[in-house]
């Protein structure tokens, strides 16, 4: 019969029911006030689904499960509001009286670059350009771009690495001025 007694699945429901109020009084005042029903909930769900062998004291693993189970929510609503506040910080608005727009001197640097760039790109043969733009700017899968310009896909990824070569080239000849 694999999975243990299903007998004490059915117990702990047993005195998962019994004992429910004070469950839930643990729950609540254990900090889970707001979740208290949905903890239980997780909890019910949980042995409904698992098929545990006999446990000595059922009381003391249902209040150990509710435990475990308010751990790992509140430890789910930390991870989510460090996320949350790294995500504003790298995304929000700037701080007052500082301007989103990046200053003149980062603007016509980042100009230059893309001068430099466009310079490149176009110093390369017509599929090497056609290939890089194909595939960078327009998405397309490379095996497309290879029946597309009736090479082989080695030629395209050949391609694609020559205009990659000059982009790293123009970039890096800004670090170099």
């Amino acid at each position: 019969m694999g999975g243990g007694d299903p007998r004490a699945a059915d117990g702990l429901q047993a005195v998962f029911l019994a004992n429910r109020p004070a469950l839930l009084r643990y729950v609540t005042a254990r900090g889970g006030a707001d979740a208290a029903e949905d903890v239980l909930h997780d909890l019910w769900l949980k042995l409904a689904d698992a098929r545990p062998g006999p446990v000595a004291n059922p009381l003391s693993y249902l209040f150990r499960a509710a435990e475990n189970l308010l751990r790992d929510r509140h430890r789910a609503r930390r991870q989510a509001a460090l996320r949350e506040r790294a995500w504003t910080e790298a995304s929000g608005p700037a701080a007052p009286g500082v301007s989103d727009a990046p200053s003149g001197e980062r603007a016509l640097i980042a100009r230059e670059e893309l001068a430099r760039i466009s310079a490149a790109i176009g110093a390369l043969d017509e599929r090497a350009r056609a290939a890089f733009r194909l595939h960078r700017l327009e998405g397309m899968a490379q095996r497309a771009i290879a029946a597309a310009l009736g090479v082989s896909l080695s030629t395209v990824e050949s391609d694609l690495r020559r205009a990659y070569r000059a982009v790293l080239t123009a970039r890096e000849g800004d670090d170099e001025a």
